[in-house]
């Protein structure tokens, strides 16, 4: 049920600012944040880094670099502040207020939120834990409808990390264009995928829309460089809208991230050496935990394990408070015998952080763990 906008928030992300620290954050799901010397910027560098640009429709050098990133022309791309506000905006100019909205479950909170705050009808199509969280075209049809005017996903899957094959990509956008409808395809996870980069969905037919940003593959969360690719038209209407919730981007990020596109390749080896260090501590400590159901997936900053035995609530409350050590709930992505675990933090906190949830969870379920039954016992 839509909530009035006066009312409208998102639990996750104040769960996210308010209460995910921990000394050992695992709650986080991007790279380690980088430092302005990661960019290996030179003295010319940092003289040009003008503080104020034109007030035109988005910063030409950022559009042609992010273009060429993706494969598109410079005129499908739109600025946004991060992917958030890319689906935000990108939503805003795919339906109407009453316009039914098909998105995946489980899913991204602010996804379904936004969608909601913005006066979607919203319903839902299954991507299941048995089936390992594949994109099913099969169950998109089921739930796709005539009224459908937007089918929402992520690739990789946010919270299981799980990769979709271009084919079943491919056979959503046709069940999509049969009902006149759109597919809209967050790809912020997908930009971990880095040797070599994925195609962006956006090349499988003019009704895909794409956001993504640099925020999660690269630790450059601070730049908040994301961006919407689209059809040329529909990219200048998002920009016409986006007068109405950003009108002008903060130009010292615009350049920064020109110059970070320039060192992309730097900063990705720098993102693999700290995810392959810290999956393989995970593939140490969780392949065959007895506490948790767990697929892990080949690629991706997250997992998405199922607590066997007792309440996820509870449990998270206990890492943190006994162990120093964060995760998130499952219930902010639907699933409430779930809890997230990030993979891309700080490696030499990250295996500590493993190591308590490891020797957190063996605590836990023993101490649900059924008595014993001793001799002559019924």
């Amino acid at each position: 049920m839509n909530l009035p906008r006066t009312h409208a928030r998102s639990a996750y992300m104040e769960f996210s600012k308010l209460n995910s620290s921990a000394r050992y954050n695992l709650a986080t799901s991007g790279v380690m944040n980088s430092l302005l010397g990661d960019l290996e910027l030179g003295p010319d560098d940092l003289a040009a880094l003008a503080i104020h640009g034109g007030d035109g429709y988005g910063y030409p050098p950022l559009l042609e670099a992010i273009g060429r990133s993706k494969g598109v022309a410079p005129e499908c791309v739109v600025e946004a502040a991060g992917t958030s506000m890319a689906n935000h905006l990108a939503m805003a100019a795919l339906f109407e207020p009453g316009d039914e909205v098909l998105i995946e479950e489980p899913t991204y909170e602010l996804i379904v939120s936004t969608a909601l705050y913005l006066g979607a009808n919203v319903r839902r199509f299954q991507r299941r834990a048995e089936d390992n969280y594949a994109l099913d075209p099969a169950e998109v049809a089921r739930q796709l409808t005539p009224k459908t005017r937007l089918v929402v996903l992520t690739n990789l899957h946010n919270p299981s990390s799980v990769q979709a094959s271009p084919e079943s990509l491919r056979a959503v956008g046709e069940l999509a264009a049969t009902a006149g409808a759109c597919v809209l395809v967050d790809e912020v996870y997908l930009e971990a995928l880095h040797h070599p980069p994925v195609p962006s969905a956006i090349h499988l037919g003019p009704q895909f829309v794409v956001t993504g940003s640099l925020t999660k593959g690269y630790g450059l969360s601070g730049l908040r460089c994301g961006w919407i690719l689209a059809d040329p038209a529909l990219a200048e209407r998002m920009w016409r809208l986006n007068d109405l919730f950003a009108a002008t981007p903060v130009h010292l990020a615009e350049r920064l991230s020109v110059l970070a596109f320039a060192r992309l390749d730097t900063l990705a080896e720098r993102a693999d050496a700290i995810l392959d260090a810290n999956r393989r501590v995970l593939l140490d400590r969780f392949r065959d935990h007895p506490a948790i159901e767990l697929t892990i997936p080949a690629c991706g900053t997250t997992v998405f394990p199922r607590l066997r035995q007792g309440d996820v609530q509870g449990f998270c409350g206990f890492l943190r408070e006994q162990y120093e050590t964060s995760v998130v709930p499952g219930s902010y992505f639907e699933r409430e015998e779930y809890f997230r675990v990030g993979l891309a933090g700080d490696p030499s906190m990250t295996r500590e952080g493993l190591a308590r949830l490891a020797e957190a969870l063996c605590a836990w379920s023993s101490a649900r763990a059924p008595a014993a039954r001793g001799p002559g016992m019924a």
